[in-house]
């Protein structure tokens, strides 16, 4: 299959794969309608499949099995799996350890899906690899966002949320096998230790790295979050169906996402990705400094900001990536995404379990404003990664 058809069927093979990612993040507003469920066990829901995701993301990047092995059967392989563990919640109760160690096992799974979908599209670049990466990423976000349309269409039941999303891994996993390889593949022919510490010995990488780190302390924390914020804000307006509201509103902000890391893309392609990166971060801080204070405020007020937040936050993600692509050795770059996205995701266990504490402390606007602190932190280092000869290789990284 060629370029065109192979990036279609990964595009949809993402978004069928990334469907169980947050769909126990998307249920607890329902479960909550009828039985109580604390902050901190809707945390563990998100933080166990972001601590899966730790450990299968470090031992795929020592093993290099992204560079490797064919990323389609490690593709499919991981997705089948996802698939079984997110299909067994249906028949458990809504929390608990067996919940949490399936969620743990899901997270490990999808180290074989997002890395690997990123490597594979790389493969098929041909000076349109900020568009390429920011598709993909724009698949696995509309993909994270669909278990909330779900759970908004006429208050589904929680378990028919998981059983459908785990149909939607298993037919991607099978699917994924139609994917052609690009001709940019260049396969790693042993294991190579040394390449696992490239991420922080290249000063270019590390700085993309550092941008993505702070990246990554605000995105998922603000999409485990955002349901549990507007249901209060709907709820504390007496907004009768503030659940329902809550969740529509949550899966328009995530899957708006999906336009800003297309958009996102393309523009890094032409201006540059520290350019792009930079001025995200910076809108979707302010956006963070701003949502918190607005609890209780009226729809229209609190939709248009919860939207430029959704596009913002993600509109900068594929551009990491594809700076790490650029600026690593080609036989290296499976392993070096799957670092990053370790190093990431790791980080977001403290932000996710930091909000709820937050909260309790200093309220709404504390929480977000803690977010905010990542986004501007990653605006230093990708300004200083510009000011490096090797940003020139970074699309038009000096304009």
């Amino acid at each position: 299959m060629g370029k065109t058809g192979s990036l279609a069927v990964l595009l949809l093979c993402e978004v069928g794969a990334m469907t169980v990612w947050f769909s126990s993040a998307s249920v607890v507003a329902t479960v909550q309608q009828t039985q109580a469920v604390s902050p901190q066990a809707a945390a563990l829901l998100t933080s166990a499949i972001q601590a899966g995701f730790v450990l299968g993301t470090l031992l795929s990047a020592l093993l290099s099995l992204a560079d490797r092995y064919d990323p389609r059967r490690l593709f499919m392989a991981s997705a089948l799996v996802a698939a079984a563990a997110t299909a067994a919640l249906a028949f458990l109760p809504p929390t608990g350890a067996a919940v949490y160690a399936l969620r743990f096992v899901t997270g490990m799974c999808m180290a074989g899906v997002y890395p690997v979908g990123m490597r594979l599209a790389a493969t098929w670049a041909q000076g349109d690899l900020g568009l390429l990466i920011g598709l993909l990423v724009g698949a696995l976000t509309f993909g994270s966002a669909s278990p909330h349309l779900l759970a908004a269409a006429g208050g589904a039941d929680w378990r028919v949320v998981y059983g459908v999303a785990a149909a939607c891994a298993a037919m991607a996993g099978l699917a994924i096998l139609e994917c052609g390889i690009g001709p940019n593949i260049r396969r790693a022919a042993s294991l190579d230790l040394r390449k696992f510490t490239q991420a922080w010995r290249q000063p270019a990488v590390r700085l993309a790295n550092l941008g993505y780190l702070g990246h990554m302390w605000e995105l998922y924390a603000m999409w485990a979050w955002l349901a549990v914020f507007l249901q209060a804000s709907f709820a504390a307006r007496g907004v009768a169906d503030a659940a329902h509201q809550a969740s529509l509103l949550t899966f328009a902000t995530i899957a708006a996402g999906a336009l800003g890391a297309w958009g996102g893309g393309a523009l890094a392609d032409r201006i540059g990705r520290t350019a792009v990166t930079i001025a995200a971060m910076a809108a979707s801080a302010g956006c963070a400094l701003v949502m918190g204070w607005l609890l209780a405020a009226p729809l229209w007020i609190v939709a248009p900001v919860a939207l430029v937040w959704g596009v913002t936050v993600i509109a900068d993600s594929a551009q990491f990536s594809a700076s790490i692509a650029e600026l690593a050795e080609p036989s290296s770059i499976g392993t070096l995404l799957t670092v990053q996205t370790c190093a990431g995701f790791l980080l977001t266990l403290a932000s996710i379990h930091l909000v709820p504490h937050v909260v309790a402390l200093a309220g709404w606007p504390g929480a977000f404003s803690m977010l905010a602190v990542g986004p501007l932190l990653g605006c230093v280092a990708m300004y200083r990664l510009r000011q490096r000869p090797e940003a020139q290789r970074l699309a038009s990284g000096r304009r």
